[in-house]
């Protein structure tokens, strides 16, 4: 008899012990390999339906006269989370369409690292481009006249395509060229 209330003690106070440690980690007993193993889905890109662009001249931006550099930021006006990563493709906006677009040659400088935008959530993008220089109509350093925008078509990949304005006056650049940092969760200057 002694012997069998020995084991049961020892049942008992393991069982007891597997309690706690389940109390604890919020794991049931026999279920802690899966519980470890499980992943969840990352948020899917953001869709272009999801994004409100918007974009004004920036702050740091090469000396001259025209837009110089602008920050582009893109607001998550859905319910739901999605993520935007990668660098923008960049058009001018011909007559302001999209469809008499003039496609720059684009620079990517930094590292794409994937943004997870939340709703009401922002992400933004750096353009910096070759800058008019002078007064009135400004010139070129390369000789090739400046070009101005009433809008331009920046491209963000899996998130389609968003048509932007200057809040701050029109897009001037010169030799149809800028350098772009990828989506950033950080705000640029």
């Amino acid at each position: 008899m002694r012997h069998s209330n020995g084991i049961r003690r020892a049942a008992l106070a393991t069982t007891a012990v597997t309690a706690v440690a389940a109390a604890v980690t919020g794991i049931m007993p026999g279920t802690a390999m899966a519980a470890s193993t499980t992943t969840s889905t990352p948020p899917p890109a953001c869709p272009a339906s999801a994004l409100q662009a918007s974009a004004w001249q920036a702050v740091h931006r090469p000396v001259g006269t025209g837009t110089g550099a602008a920050v582009v930021q893109f607001t998550n006006v859905s319910r739901r989370t999605c993520v935007l990563k990668g660098h923008p493709t960049v058009a001018g906006a011909g007559n302001g369409s999209p469809a008499h677009n003039t496609p720059l040659k684009v620079t990517r400088t930094g590292r794409a690292a994937t943004v997870t935008v939340r709703p009401h959530g922002k992400a933004w993008v750096k353009l910096t481009f070759v800058q008019v220089q002078g007064e009135a109509d400004g010139y070129c350093v390369s000789g090739k006249d400046p070009v101005t925008y009433p809008t331009m078509v920046i491209g963000l990949p899996h998130s389609g395509e968003h048509q932007v304005a200057l809040n701050d006056g029109v897009w001037a650049e010169c030799d149809n060229k800028v350098t772009v940092t990828p989506v950033s969760a950080v705000k640029p200057s």
